[in-house]
C-alpha cells in the first residue's frame, strides 16, 4: 500500500488548535511547531507500518517539505485547489510509478496512531478488496469524518475529504472499516481532541511541543 498524506501551511493549519501550545495566547510560532509536530508524529507511524511501502507526503510549505526530507520521506509540492485536489494529485504521482499501486490517503493529524493500527487497518481494507468493492475508508471518532481512505489496484482513490466525508464515502461506494483503531480514528481539530489523543498516549514530538504547557 502506497499512502499519500497532505499537509497544509503550517500557520494556516489547524485554526481550531490556536493556542493550545502556548496557554491560550495564540502565538503563530507555537502553533506552527503544534501543526508540525501532528504531522511528523503521524508520518513516523506511517513509516513504522510494515503494510505501507511508499509515503508521499503533499505540501508546498518550506518547513514542512525541509524537516520532512531531513528524515528521509518524500515531499511534493501541492498543486493547489485544495485537499481533495492535494490528494488525487499524490495518488497520481505514486501511480505514475506504479501503475498497480493500491494507493490511500491519510490525514496528518494523527498523533496517537501506532504502526499496528495501521497495518491491521490496511489488512481490512485488502479483504475488502479482495470481495470486489475497491475502496474503503475509516471514519474518525465521531463517525462524522475521515481519517483514512484506500484504493485498491486500478481503483481510482476518489477523495472527498471535507465536512460530513465519512458520508460522502460511503455514499461514493467506499466501504466502512469497524476495527477499534482508537489512534488512528483520533484526529486533533480541537483542544478536547488534543487531550484525547493525549490519554491514548500522543507521540514524541507532540509531547515535547506540549510538555512546557502542562496541557493535557
Amino acid at each position: 500500500m502506497d499512502l499519500v498524506v497532505p499537509v497544509k501551511p503550517l500557520y494556516a493549519a489547524k485554526s481550531r488548535l490556536r493556542g493550545a501550545a502556548d496557554r491560550g495566547v495564540g502565538d503563530p510560532d507555537a502553533h506552527a511547531a503544534l501543526a508540525l509536530a501532528l504531522a511528523h508524529d503521524t508520518v513516523a507511524a506511517v513509516r513504522a507500518a510494515t503494510a505501507v511501502r511508499r509515503l508521499l507526503v503533499v505540501s508546498s510549505d518550506p518547513v514542512v517539505a525541509a524537516e520532512l526530507a531531513a528524515v528521509g520521506v518524500e515531499v511534493a509540492p501541492d498543486v493547489g485547489g485544495g485537499l481533495n485536489a492535494a490528494l488525487r494529485h499524490g495518488a497520481d504521482l505514486l501511480r505514475a510509478d506504479d501503475p498497480g499501486a493500491a494507493v490511500g490517503a491519510l490525514q496528518a493529524d494523527l498523533p496517537a496512531l501506532s504502526p499496528e493500527e495501521l497495518d491491521d487497518a490496511v489488512a481490512s481494507a485488502r479483504a475488502v478488496f479482495v470481495t470486489g468493492r475497491g475502496r474503503a475508508f475509516c471514519a474518525d471518532a465521531d463517525g462524522t469524518g475521515t481519517t483514512l481512505l484506500l484504493a485498491a489496484a486500478a481503483v481510482a482513490l476518489d477523495p472527498r475529504f471535507g465536512k460530513g466525508s465519512a458520508g460522502w464515502h460511503r455514499a461514493s461506494g467506499a466501504v466502512p472499516l469497524d476495527g477499534a483503531w482508537p489512534g488512528l480514528r483520533r484526529d486533533v481539530d480541537t483542544g478536547d481532541d488534543l487531550c484525547a489523543a493525549a490519554d491514548l498516549g500522543l507521540g514524541p514530538h507532540t509531547r515535547a511541543v506540549l510538555a512546557p504547557t502542562g496541557r493535557c
